[in-house]
Order: C-alpha cells, then structure tokens, then sequence
C-alpha cells in the first residue's frame, strides 16, 4: 500500500535503485546481499520502498516497507484541515452512532484501545459505508464524512496502516471476552455456525496456505468462522485457521471456545459440511443439542425418502405454508453403534424438484456428449461417470461404448425436490425447518463480510494487519448485522416490500442528509430530512429532530477543532521564527 503523503527519496549512497515498470518509476532500496560461495558471487536483496512523484521527481510515495528500512523518516499521522470537505455527509454517521451507543461498544472498545478508539470506530464506518477494506482510500472517506476520532482528527493512511500493525491478540481477545460477557448466559439460545474463506497476499502471513476454496482463483486462502447467536440475532466471535484445515476437523475446537465463554443452555444449527460421527458425539459428549442439515445424496437419508416417499407429499395436514414445503418426521439411528433414535424431518419442495430434475438431465446429456467424444479412445471417467453409465472398454483398455443405468438415474429423479434436516432433540418438521432457515442470516453475514464489506482479498502483507483487518471486520459486521435487522423489523411493521429498507439503499439514502460549511467556516444542516429518511430513521428509534441535535453536536466539534488547529498553527509560527528548523536526515 502507497500512502498518500510524498516524503523525499532517500539518498544513501550505493543503495537507492531505480526502476520503472509500467507507467510507473519504482523506489528500490538494497537492504543487504546473499553472497553464494559455491558460485563465488553475493546476490543483492532489495525491496520497493516507494514510488515516484510523477509532479515531482525528487519525492516518492512510500510504503510500508519504507518504515521498516528508515524507521526514524517521520511521515505525518493528521491530514491538514483543507482536506475536509465544505459538505459533510452526515446521516449514515448518525445512525451508526446510535447501534454504537446501543451496545456499548465505545467503552468496550476504549477498554481495550484506548486513544486509537474513535479511529477504529471510523474504520468500521468506512467498511460499512463505502463498502470497501483498502486502508489506502481511506482518507478520501474522512474527507466528506463526521468521525469518531477525537475532534474529528483526519488521519493519514500511513496512520492507519501503523495502527493496523499495532493491535495485539491481547486487545482482540479481551473485547472478545468482554463483548460475549455481556450476552445473557442464563438464556436458552441457538448458536449458527458457519465458515468461508478468503484470499490473501502470500507476505509473512503463516495462516495462507493452499487449501479447498470456494471459489478457487488459485490463491493461498485462509478459513473463517463466525457463530452467530439465533435467539438475539448477534455475532458473538470468530475464529481464523489455515487454509488447508477443513470445517469438520475444526468444529470441535469451536464447542470448546462455546464452553469457555461460558454459554451452557445452547443449542446448534449446523450446515451439512459439519456432518461428522466425532461431531455429533462431541456435542452429545458436552450435551448440546443441535439441528443438522444432511445431504440428500446420503445413503441414510436417501433410503429414509425412499421408504417414505408419497406419503406426505400432497397431504395438506404436512404443508408449511411459509416456505411451501411438505414436511414429514420419522425416527431412525445416524449411525450402526448409535445409541438412540434421531429425529429425521423430510421435506419436499415442488418447485425446488422440477428445477433439479432439470439440471440432472442436462448434466446426463452433457456427460453423454463427453462420453461419445472419447469413444474410441483410452480414457478414463470420474466417479460421476461410473455412478450413472455401465463404461465398456476392450482388452487394450480402449474405451468402445457405454449404457445407461436407468435404475440408478431414476432414483437420482426420484430423490430431486427431496431434503432432510436432523434434530437431537424432538420437534415438529415446521419447527425444525423454521429454526434451520434462522440461520439464512449467518449466511447473509458471510455474504456481508465479503460483498458489502469488500473483503473478499484481505490486502495485507503481515500477521499483525490480517489480524487487525478481521476484528475491525467482525465489528463491522456487528453494526451492520444490527441496522440489517433494524430494517427488517420496519419492513414488516409497514406490510410494504420498500427497497430503500435494504442495508445498501438505506446508507445511500442517509448520506443524502448533509452539513454545509457557511460564512465563517460554521457546520450547519444544509436541508431538512425527507419523508423517505425520516422513515428509515424510525428503525432506529430517531426522528429529524435527532438529526437536528446531531448536527449541531458535528457543527460545535469541528469549530472547537478549528480552534485548536488555529492556536497550534500560532504556536509553530512563533516558533518558526525563532529560526529553529527541524530537518530529517533519512542516510
């Protein structure tokens, strides 16, 4: 990442490369050399520690690595005032106060970060706001929007990419301590879990490995997990582990950290990719009970539908209505050593067969049209391959023809439409389903994390930035998580599918409410809140008056603030003409 600010090229002799690539001149500078003695020669070790000015050829734009190499170059923290816009966008601010102050979060996170507190809590607005994680751009949010910083100080992005390296795992895991303290223990909730991963930049991350992606780009990933309390609709932690661990083998570490934050009376939702014998004993083990999702395609499950199949597909008496399903429940053992009965729910979804069955049948022909291809060849077919064709080959291993195994496709039509959730404990098919679907929102968290926030890259080069980046992320995704449900909430109150009530749209709306700087250089509200506005605002409790009180807190601030900025500039050109000049000598 370049920062902003242009700082001098240093000059050590002998040292400083230069180098253009592109429409770019890079800074190079020899930090050192590997000297071969089998080949009698030392290779020079370099690193870009800037990149020119094109306005001004004597001065770079330095990185990170810059201050490692000249760890007394001062580069400045604050932005001078002129970067302040004349509009300030102040709605979105607002409400992402209130869900601040509605969890206390601000003392929370003083706690544990003091004075770096208020710039946290910007870099959580800007991941909210401009749904972006590039610490670069930054500066460009602060310029048109209130911060929580104190008196609104605007921070370079070499501030924020010193304060990224800055957070240690002792502050992240005592909000974590303090954030899950808070949460009713006593009460009786459900815990989603899910995980996803991300890529990275290879740097000095040890967390990137290569592993299954989801969407594999050929990137080291790393895996991230995040339970989410169902009950209150919060997240309560996250945990990070490398790429090449798969979700069944990290679960149990999970229900450990559960029972170390002290919940007991939990209960949890689970996706298919959790499905496991050590899983489901572990939680027996530590007597949490839990609602599962399996696979169709399972042997288990498939024989159950079978078995079952016609009985409570058009019967009325086993419709759920709010997700136009039939659901049926019926008893069996997950496994041979099982030592109680489980309660399968079966489910069928007209719909849902129709488009399956669909794209079975393309993907038969598809594989047809694969096999007719390599007719006559020697090749050999994944299992996919062998599941639904009887393959013929000759004694030379030649492939020469294949046929259908009709038993097998019709049962795999049979089966489309067809899904099955496991519970522990005895429920209906609709209360299983109903409390299953609760988790869509841990999926729309991920979908959060990585779409609206822009973390799908994590764009660091160290451990400490990656660790720093993904708390302010979870924060973030506690705020939004909030104004997401907020908004909800008011868009079944007023029976009307509005979309300036999703997340996105309503932020867009907000930032609409704008301060304007008058004659002598005094914040004021520039025009008065719209009945859209006023109507998003009330998910939160608020009303035009509480813009009016929260613009005129903004407006006192930033001319205390100006005031301060006066009486220091007074300060230093007393000083300066004293003629005492700073220089900063970079060999």
């Amino acid at each position: 990442m370049y920062y902003d600010l242009p700082v001098a090229i240093p000059t050590v002799k002998g040292k400083i490369i230069t180098k253009r690539k592109g429409g770019s001149t890079y800074i190079l500078f020899q930090y050192g050399q590997d000297y071969k003695p089998d080949r009698k020669y030392a290779i020079p070790q370099r690193a870009i520690i800037g990149k020119v000015d094109p306005d001004d050829t004597s001065r770079m734009f330095p990185n990170e690595k810059y201050e490692k190499y000249f760890p007394d170059a001062v580069i400045p923290e604050e932005l001078p005032e002129a970067y302040r816009s004349c509009a300030l966008k102040i709605g979105s601010y607002v409400v992402i106060k209130k869900v601040f102050d509605d969890y206390g979060l601000p003392d929370m996170l003083r706690k544990r970060f003091g004075g770096d507190t208020g710039l946290l809590m910007d870099l959580v607005s800007y991941l909210i706001i401009e749904e972006e994680n590039v610490g670069q751009y930054y500066p460009d949010f602060a310029f048109d929007h209130p911060l929580f910083s104190e008196q609104m100080r605007i921070y370079s992005d070499s501030k924020i990419s010193r304060f990224l390296k800055s957070v240690t795992k002792e502050q992240i895991t005592g909000f974590l301590d303090d954030w899950n303290k808070k949460r009713d223990h006593k009460q009786c909730i459900y815990i989603s879990y899910d995980s996803t991963n991300k890529n990275g930049q290879a740097g000095d991350i040890d967390l990137l490995e290569y592993g299954k992606a989801k969407d594999n780009k050929g990137f080291p990933i790393f895996n991230l997990a995040v339970a989410y309390d169902e009950n209150n609709r919060v997240p309560l932690f996250y945990e990070t582990y490398g790429g090449s661990i798969n979700d069944v083998a990290q679960f149990t570490c999970m229900v450990d950290k559960v029972i170390d934050y002290g919940y007991k009376k939990v209960g949890f939702i689970l996706d298919r990719g959790y499905f496991s014998k050590e899983n489901i004993r572990y939680l027996e083990e530590n007597q949490f009970p839990f609602i599962m999702m399996v696979k169709g395609c399972k042997q288990l499950v498939s024989s159950l539908i079978m078995d079952n199949r016609n009985s409570f597909e058009t019967d009325r008496d086993c419709i759920i209505r709010a997700y136009r399903v039939y659901g049926k429940t019926v008893n069996g053992r997950l496994y041979e050593d099982d030592t109680r009965d489980r309660y399968f729910h079966l489910y069928f979804n007209p719909g849902r067969a129709a488009a399956e069955r669909e794209l079975l049948e393309k993907h038969i022909d598809k594989m047809k049209l694969y096999l007719d291809k390599h007719t006559g060849q020697k090749a050999t077919f994944g299992s996919m391959y062998h599941d639904c064709f009887n393959l013929q080959y000759n004694k030379k291993g030649v492939f020469t023809g294949y046929s259908e195994k009709k038993d097998v496709i019709r049962q795999k039509l049979e089966l489309c439409g067809y899904f099955c959730i496991i519970t522990s404990d005895e429920m209906t098919a609709a209360q299983a389903l109903i409390q299953y679907k609760g988790r869509d929102v841990s999926e729309k968290l991920f979908s959060t994390d990585k779409s609206f926030i822009g973390s799908k890259s994590m764009r660091v080069q160290s451990e400490e930035a990656l660790s720093a980046k993904l708390f302010i992320e979870f924060v973030a995704l506690i705020v939004r998580n909030r104004i997401y449900n907020l908004l909800k909430e008011l868009m079944l109150r007023i029976e009307v599918k509005a979309n300036y009530l999703t997340v996105p749209a309503a932020l867009r709306e907000l930032e609409k409410i704008e301060m304007g700087r008058r004659n002598k250089g005094q914040y004021k509200l520039d025009h008065a809140v719209s009945k859209k506005q006023k109507q998003i605002l009330s998910a939160f409790g608020m009303n035009a008056k509480s813009i009016d009180t929260a613009a005129a807190e903004i407006g006192k601030l930033l001319a205390n603030s100006q005031s301060l900025l006066d009486a220091e500039n007074e300060t230093k050109e007393e000083d300066d003409n004293d003629g005492e000049d700073t220089l900063y000598d970079f060999d």
